[in-house]
């Protein structure tokens, strides 16, 4: 009998494990990988993946990772990564901003990024993270009227690319639940006999909540990061605090007043304080007068 509940108790524990799916940098880029080759392979239409195509991807997907996950986890990861598309696009659609392919981040100034987090303030992730996989994202989500070509990728690579609707970042862990989402394949499917109408209402409904669980999702997971960043900075400002860098400058020696005010002005600056306190002290004054001096010259 207590043999019988501690395997019922296994199972149970395995399908809620098997309900969730816990998305890793790692995983994602598998994924990416895996639906990049069925997009060579011709086996995606009309913005969405046949059935021959999820069967692929979802067989390899066990294969490589060992975790059996359906085809409605993997659609969710696919919706979301299609919203992280839009959002990278969307910042390199600006001169200023530049994917690098070597490292994966999306370059730009401190300046550049600053003023686009306070209209965006969702792109603080993207700034950090970058976007690693944006070239794979490139050719699954390539218009068929583009032929592949990317405007971001054309003068190296000459990859496929993409252009979809809905900007939503996304950060390196994500859990998504299991949902019924909507069978877009079958349409693309000649084999597939179309629903009736009742039936294809439900199945949008199921697929409209999915989206809807994953952006709820995306949402939570974004905001934790701004929270985590915004906690870094904080214990930043802390630690190189303008009361102690005020402590230190009063007790150096040779500081006049017109150096003293500049100093004040530059300390507003949190990594001008960072070197300040840094800098051993025989090493502090000769680095202010330099920096003052080119301020006071600007």
């Amino acid at each position: 009998m207590a043999g019988q509940i501690m395997r019922s108790r296994r199972l149970e524990t395995q399908q809620q494990e098997q309900s969730r799916a816990r998305w890793t940098t790692s995983l994602t880029k598998i994924l990416a990988e895996l639906m990049v080759n069925q997009v060579h392979k011709g086996n995606k239409h009309n913005n969405s993946f046949n059935k021959k195509a999820w069967k692929y991807i979802c067989d390899e997907f066990y294969n490589k990772t060992g975790l059996k996950w359906d085809k409605d986890q993997l659609k969710n990861r696919y919706s979301v990564l299609r919203r992280q598309y839009a959002t990278v696009k969307s910042i390199l659609d600006q001169s200023d901003f530049r994917w690098d392919e070597a490292t994966g981040s999306i370059r730009a100034t401190d300046e550049i990024w600053a003023e686009y987090i306070k209209k965006h303030p969702d792109a603080e992730t993207l700034k950090t993270c970058g976007c690693p996989i944006f070239k794979e994202l490139c050719i699954i989500f390539s218009e068929p009227a583009t032929n592949g070509k990317h405007e971001y990728l054309a003068a190296s690579e000459g990859e496929h690319t993409s252009r979809a609707p809905f900007p939503e970042p996304l950060s390196m862990h994500q859990e998504e639940s299991s949902s019924g989402s909507q069978d877009e394949e079958d349409a693309n499917d000649p084999q597939t006999v179309q629903p009736t109408t009742l039936t294809a209402t439900c199945n949008r409904k199921r697929g409209r909540k999915g989206i809807d669980d994953a952006i709820a999702e995306a949402i939570l997971e974004m905001a934790s990061a701004s929270k985590m960043t915004a906690a870094a900075i904080e214990q930043r400002n802390a630690r190189y605090s303008m009361a102690d860098c005020i402590k230190d400058l009063d007790l150096m020696q040779g500081v006049d007043q017109p150096l003293y005010f500049a100093a004040l002005d530059l300390f507003n600056k949190p990594t001008a304080r960072e070197i300040f306190l840094s800098l051993k002290k025989d090493k502090r004054l000769t680095w202010l007068r330099g920096k003052c001096a080119v301020a006071s010259n600007r």
